[in-house]
C-alpha cells in the first residue's frame, strides 16, 4: 500500500491529475490518507503534497544571517529576498493547509509534523536562527546591539506569519500568535550565550541604577533623571518583548539592586557617627522613595505578560518595601560592625551615633554573635599586640566598656568581647602599676606621669557611690518590680551589672587580690612619703578596696596611712619639746638654722624602702640626735632609725648674682652643702674667696656616699645652673652667670652655652627617685646573699647544672630558697656577663 502511495503521488493517473508534480518536493513524512485502502484518497493526497510544497517554498528563509536594519529604508531592502512576492496560488495553498474548513487541513490535522505553523517555527527557529543568527550574530558589544538583532529577527519571522497565515485562522489567529511569540521568546532566551547576555544586562542595570539613584558621585537634574528612567523602562520592555526579561533578568536585577543598596549605605553613612543619629530614619525614607520606586518602575515594565500570573510576579507590595527597609538596616549594621573599632577609638570625639545605629541591628542572636565575633577578631589583630602600650590598651578597654554598656545595658556583649582583653592585660607586668597609679592620680595635675589613665582618675573623682553591692550572690530580688530574665545568649557565669562600673572592671582584672594589694601598697607608700598631710583621695580608694578585697588584705595599708596621720601629731609634740622650730633657744631669730620634721613609720607594715646611708652635714646630724632623744622620751619603748635617702629638703642658695630655692632630695642637698666655702678662714687670711671645686671621687669619700648618688646630685645642680663641669669629673660653683652661659643658640660645640648643658642635665635628672624599692631591687638584694652560697658550692664541689644548684640551695639555705629556676638563671647570667662565672657544657663554674 505504501509503495502504491508513493507511485501515485509522483505518477498520478491522467484522469485525475492534469498538472504534473514539481521536480522537488519536501519530505512528506509517513502520513496516512483519510481513508486508506480506497482509490478516492489518492487525488486529495496529491493536492495536499503540492500545496505543502508551494507554501513551504514560499515561507522558507534565506540561508544567511538576519539583517538588523529596521527603519523604512531597511524594511525596503528586505523585500525580494526576505519578504517574497506572493500570488493567488500561494494564498490558496496556505489556505488549503491551515483553514479549518479546508479538506487539506482535515486530511492531516492529526499529524503534528504536517502542521504548517509547527513547520514554520522549526524553520525560523531551529533551522535559521540556530544555524545563522547564533553563529554569525555580533554579541561582542552592548545590550542595545543584542536587542536590535533580536527585534529584527522577530520582525522578519513574524512578517509572513501575520500577513499570510494568521488571518486565515479563527479570531485572526490570536492564540496561535501568542503561542508562536512565546516559543520564539523562549528560543531567544535559552539559545543566546547566557553568561555574556547576563553581563550585558547587569552592566546596563548597574549604570542606570547608579545614575538614577545618585550613586555616581555627581548629581543630575530632574530632566536628566526622568530621561534615564524612561530609557530604563523602554529597554526593559524590549527585553521582556524579546524573551530576555525572564528569570535570568530578574536574578541579575536583584543582584544589582542589592549592590546598589550596599553602595548607597557605604557612600552615604560611612564615618557618620555623630549623636543623636538620624541615619535609620533617613535610610528608611531613601529605600521607600528612591530604591523601591526604581524597582517598581522596572518591574512594571516586565508586567506585559499575557497571563495574570506575570503581573502578580512583578507586583510590589508594602510588605516588600518594609522587607527592603529591614534589609537596609541589617546592611547598615554590618557597616557599623566593621567600623566599630574605629568608632571606639574616636569615642571622645562624639561617635555615639554609630552605637545608636547598632542598637537597631543587634536584635537577634545571630547578629549579636556576628558583632562580638567580628569585633574580637579586630581587637586581637589591631590592639592585643606586643607593640601596643599597656596604657593604650587600658584606655581602649575603658572606651569599650562605655560603648558596649550603651549598646547592651545588660552587659552580655561586653562580657563576650571583654574576656580576651582582660586575659591579655593580666599577662602584662605593668597593668597593675598603671591601674593603681591612675586610681590615686590627680586628673588636674599637669605634671602627672605619662603612664596615668586620665579617664580613670576622672572617673574616680566623679564616682559618688563607690561601694557596689558585692554581697549579691545572684539570688532574685523579690522586691524588684522591674526584674527581667537574663538574655538568652548570656553565658553560664554571666552576672548582670547594676551600673556602669569602670573602676570595678579594672580592679577585678586580676584573679587574685595579692598582686593588686601589693602594688597598691607600694604606690600608696610613695604617695604618703611625698605628699602633704591631705590624703582624702587615698582614704577614698582604700575604703573602696577594703570593700572589694576585705579589711584583712588592706590592713598594712591602713596602718601605713595611720602612721602618716599620727606622725603629724608626734612631730608637733617633739618639735615643741625639743625646741626644734626655727629660731634660737633664747628667743632670738636665727634664720640660718635649719628646721627638721620627720615621718615615723612602722617598718613591719611598710614595703621595702631605700635605706642608703651617707654622712649628713653636722647641723643636720645634731638636729636628728635631738629629735631622736625627744622621740625616745615620748615613746620610751621604741627607737628611731633614720632613712636619710628618703628625705626632702628645701634649699636656699645665695650666689653672687642670684638666689636659688629648690626642693630636692637629701643626697642632692648634702652634695651642694659640701661646696659651701669657709668664709671665716677667708676673712682671717684676708684673701678673696674662690669658687669651690670638687671631684666625684672627693665627694664620694668625704660624704661616704655611693658614686651613683654623687653623680646624680652633681648632674641635678648642673641642670639648675648652680654647678658647672670644669674638667671631666670635676665641678665648680657657678657664682655668676655671663651672657655666654645663657646662650642656647650657638651651633659651635666649642661655644655651647652653660644653659644648653644645664637643659640636658635637667632632662637627665627630671624623674624623681622612688622611695619604695622595686621587686627587682629587692630580689637582687636577696640574691646577693644567696650568691655566697653559690660560690661556696661551685668552689667545693665543682661545676654544676642549674637544676642541681637550685636543689642544693633549697637544702642548705635556712628557711628555704624562695626563687625558681628562671629567677636564678637570670641572676647567674648576669654574673657570667660580669666575668665571675662561665658556662661549660651546660654547667656553671667559677671563672679563673
Amino acid at each position: 500500500m505504501n509503495q502504491s502511495r508513493i507511485f501515485a503521488a509522483v505518477f498520478a493517473p491522467s484522469t485525475v491529475a492534469s498538472i504534473p508534480t514539481p521536480a522537488a518536493t519536501p519530505d512528506l513524512g509517513s502520513a496516512e490518507f483519510e481513508n486508506p485502502g480506497t482509490e478516492s484518497g489518492a487525488p486529495e493526497q496529491i493536492q495536499w503534497d503540492r500545496a505543502w510544497h508551494t507554501a513551504t517554498t514560499f515561507l522558507s528563509l534565506p540561508k544567511e544571517p538576519t539583517p538588523t536594519l529596521l527603519d523604512e529604508e531597511g524594511v525596503e531592502l528586505l523585500n525580494g529576498k526576505w519578504f517574497k512576492r506572493c500570488n493567488a496560488e500561494i494564498i490558496r495553498a496556505i489556505r488549503y493547509l491551515v483553514a479549518r474548513e479546508s479538506p487539506g487541513y482535515r486530511l492531516r490535522r492529526y499529524q503534528k509534523q504536517d502542521d504548517l505553523l509547527q513547520w514554520y517555527f522549526e524553520e525560523a527557529g531551529q533551522r535559521h536562527f540556530m544555524a545563522y543568527s547564533i553563529r554569525d550574530g555580533n554579541f561582542a558589544h552592548a545590550l542595545s546591539d543584542v536587542l536590535k538583532y533580536l527585534n529584527a529577527a522577530e520582525f522578519i519571522y513574524m512578517h509572513n506569519l501575520e500577513r499570510y497565515i494568521l488571518p486565515i485562522l479563527p479570531n485572526n489567529g490570536k492564540p496561535e500568535r501568542d503561542q508562536f511569540l512565546s516559543r520564539l521568546q523562549g528560543l531567544f532566551a535559552y539559545s543566546l550565550p547566557q553568561q555574556k547576555i547576563g553581563e550585558y544586562i547587569g552592566e546596563f542595570l548597574r549604570q542606570h541604577a547608579k545614575s538614577t539613584l545618585g550613586l555616581v558621585g555627581q548629581s543630575f537634574g530632574e530632566r536628566k533623571v526622568a530621561a534615564l528612567r524612561e530609557n530604563t523602562r523602554q529597554v526593559v520592555s524590549r527585553l521582556q518583548a524579546t524573551g530576555l526579561g525572564g528569570p535570568q533578568f530578574q536574578q541579575r536585577f536583584a543582584e544589582v539592586m542589592s549592590e546598589m543598596l550596599s553602595l548607597h549605605i557605604e557612600q552615604t553613612y560611612s564615618g557618620q557617627w555623630s549623636s543623636p543619629s538620624n541615619v535609620i530614619d533617613h535610610l528608611r525614607d531613601w529605600v521607600e522613595n528612591h530604591f523601591a520606586r526604581f524597582i517598581v518602575e522596572v518591574l512594571a515594565s516586565l508586567a506585559t505578560g499575557p497571563t495574570p500570573q506575570a503581573k502578580r510576579e512583578t507586583h510590589v507590595s508594602l510588605a516588600d518595601v518594609e522587607k527592603w527597609q529591614e534589609m537596609a538596616i541589617n546592611r547598615l549594621g554590618g557597616l557599623r560592625t566593621d567600623e566599630l573599632f574605629n568608632v571606639i577609638v574616636e569615642w571622645e570625639n562624639d561617635s555615639k551615633g554609630a552605637i545608636e545605629d547598632l542598637k537597631r541591628y543587634v536584635t537577634t542572636t545571630a547578629s549579636r554573635t556576628h558583632l562580638t565575633t567580628s569585633f574580637s577578631e579586630v581587637v586581637s589583630r589591631r590592639l592585643l599586640q606586643p607593640g601596643a602600650a599597656t596604657i593604650e590598651i587600658l584606655q581602649m578597654y575603658i572606651s569599650i566598656i562605655r560603648a558596649f554598656t550603651l549598646l547592651d545595658p545588660k552587659g552580655v556583649l561586653l562580657d563576650r568581647v571583654g574576656r580576651p582583653i582582660r586575659r591579655y592585660l593580666r599577662d602584662r607586668d605593668d597593668t597593675v602599676t598603671i591601674v593603681v597609679g591612675s586610681l590615686l592620680a590627680d586628673p588636674e595635675d599637669q605634671s602627672a606621669d605619662a603612664d596615668i589613665l586620665i579617664d580613670l582618675a576622672i572617673e574616680m573623682n566623679m564616682t559618688t557611690t563607690l561601694l557596689e553591692d558585692e554581697d549579691d550572690d545572684g539570688e532574685l530580688d523579690w522586691d524588684d518590680m522591674d526584674w527581667m530574665p537574663d538574655p538568652i545568649d548570656a553565658g553560664p557565669d554571666y552576672k548582670k551589672p547594676k551600673r556602669l562600673d569602670i573602676i570595678g572592671s579594672l580592679i577585678s582584672l586580676f584573679d587574685t587580690k595579692d598582686i593588686f594589694v601589693k602594688e597598691f601598697q607600694n604606690v600608696l607608700g610613695e604617695r604618703l612619703l611625698k605628699k602633704d598631710y591631705r590624703f582624702d583621695k587615698e582614704i577614698r580608694v582604700l575604703e573602696l578596696l577594703k570593700h572589694r578585697f576585705g579589711e584583712p588584705a588592706l590592713q598594712a595599708c591602713e596602718i601605713m596611712l595611720r602612721d602618716i596621720v599620727d606622725s603629724r601629731r608626734v612631730d608637733t609634740v617633739i618639735c615643741h619639746d625639743q625646741n626644734l622650730h626655727t629660731g634660737a633657744s633664747d628667743g632670738s631669730t636665727a634664720s640660718n638654722e635649719p628646721e627638721i620634721h620627720a615621718r615615723i613609720l612602722s617598718h613591719l607594715f611598710w614595703p621595702s624602702l631605700h635605706s642608703e646611708n651617707f654622712a649628713l652635714p653636722p647641723q643636720i646630724s645634731a638636729l636628728q640626735a635631738r629629735y631622736a632623744a625627744g622621740f625616745e622620751n615620748l615613746k620610751q619603748s621604741r627607737k628611731l632609725t633614720w632613712l636619710n635617702a628618703l628625705g626632702q629638703v628645701t634649699v636656699h642658695l645665695e650666689l653672687e648674682d642670684r638666689v636659688v630655692v629648690e626642693d630636692v632630695q637629701t643626697w642632692q642637698a648634702t652634695v651642694i652643702y659640701a661646696f659651701q666655702a669657709d668664709e671665716n678662714d677667708a676673712e682671717t687670711m684676708d684673701v678673696e674667696v674662690l669658687p669651690v671645686t670638687k671631684t666625684v671621687r672627693q665627694l664620694s669619700t668625704e660624704l661616704e656616699m655611693s658614686e651613683s648618688f654623687v653623680v646624680n646630685a652633681l648632674t641635678f645642680w648642673v641642670g639648675k645652673l648652680v654647678l658647672r663641669e670644669v674638667a671631666p669629673g670635676s665641678y665648680q660653683v657657678l657664682e655668676t652667670l655671663s651672657p655666654t652661659d645663657l646662650d642656647t643658640s650657638s651651633s659651635d660645640p666649642s661655644h655651647v652655652g652653660q644653659s644648653t648643658v644645664a637643659a640636658a642635665a635637667a632632662a637627665a635628672t627630671s624623674a624623681p627617685a622612688p622611695a619604695v624599692r622595686s621587686e627587682e631591687e629587692v630580689m637582687m638584694e636577696k640574691m646577693e646573699v644567696f650568691w655566697q652560697f653559690v660560690v661556696g658550692m661551685l668552689t667545693n664541689q665543682g661545676p654544676m647544672p642549674l637544676q642541681r644548684i637550685v636543689m642544693m640551695l633549697k637544702v642548705v639555705v635556712p628557711g628555704g630558697f624562695p626563687f625558681g629556676n628562671e629567677e636564678l638563671k637570670e641572676f647567674l647570667e648576669g654574673r657570667v656577663k660580669e666575668g665571675k662565672l662561665e658556662v661549660v657544657g651546660g654547667n656553671y663554674k667559677i671563672k679563673n
